[in-house]
């Protein structure tokens, strides 16, 4: 099996934490190191024993021809979709963080994080967008091939629309110039 790109360091992390080990342990303390794949590309591979059940896991993705730096703030990756996550899937990343941030941090450390923490948010709203087609305005369904992410645009296909994922984008990016 050919591995996955990865287009960043950070989607590969989220993807690994999205995939448990069998026992559903998602942590694990990851040594990585650059390998070559048999068709002399380059690969991240992360391995490390399960913290719930100590079972060896490995993961293997592939990693671009180029670098791209393009941009500024927190991305997961360049203009292409992800390979590694569905749209469902950057929808339910993206809720999750959005839903650590509170209304009002209390200090300006709590400040900091709740930007991080919104910062990814926006990032993984952005990764939803990708996978709507040059013209379209909608996320088309067979983008979806994921459970998870199959399972939410059954129930709230509207949320996949681009005019909805611009509105709350926006949303977070107004939450996100009063966290200052």
């Amino acid at each position: 099996m050919t591995p996955l790109l990865s287009r960043t360091n950070a989607e590969a992390h989220l993807y690994m934490d999205l995939h448990p080990c069998s026992c559903g342990e998602t942590r694990f303390p990851r040594q990585s190191a650059v390998v070559a794949l048999a068709d002399g590309d380059l690969a991240s591979r992360y391995t490390g024993s399960c913290a719930g059940c100590g079972q060896e896991r490995e993961f293997i993705f592939r990693l671009p021809p180029t670098v791209t730096t393009a941009g500024s703030g927190f991305r997961y990756g360049d203009d292409e979709p992800s390979q590694l996550l569905d749209p469902g899937e950057w929808l339910l990343v993206s809720d999750a963080y959005a839903g650590q941030v509170p209304a009002q941090p209390a200090t300006s450390e709590a400040a900091q994080r709740a930007r991080a923490t919104l910062s990814r948010a926006v990032a993984a709203l952005d990764e939803v967008g990708k996978f709507i087609p040059t013209g379209g305005d909608t996320v088309p369904p067979d983008a979806f091939v994921s459970d998870r992410g199959r399972q939410l645009h059954q129930r709230e296909p509207g949320r996949f629309r681009g005019d909805r994922l611009a509105a709350i984008r926006d949303a977070y990016a107004g939450l996100l110039s009063r966290l200052g």
